[in-house]
């Protein structure tokens, strides 16, 4: 007996990769910053500025995709059973 997963095995997949995807962004994000003693012109990078914030953003969407894609159809399904076990 099979238990009903709400997510597949795509689903799963797809939301790992969009959170690597997210602390990818996070990291190109990070670096030392600006301090009374010394002022660092890193943190005006285009990599922190413009980069960072977009692959952080397509993460965060492709783990809404993996939560909204629905899961494909089961092998009992694909093999002419419907959901009582009956033949079709």
């Amino acid at each position: 007996m099979k238990k009903d997963l709400a997510f597949g095995k795509l689903n799963y997949v797809m939301l790992i990769v969009g959170v690597v995807i997210v602390i990818i962004g996070f990291f190109l994000m990070s670096g030392d910053g600006t301090t009374e003693e010394a002022f660092n012109p890193d943190i005006f990078s285009d990599t922190r500025i413009k980069v960072a914030p977009v692959v952080t953003l397509v993460g965060f969407l492709s783990v809404i995709a993996a939560i909204l894609v629905k899961p494909g159809k089961k092998q009992d399904e694909a093999d002419g059973e419907n959901e009582v076990g009956e033949q079709k």
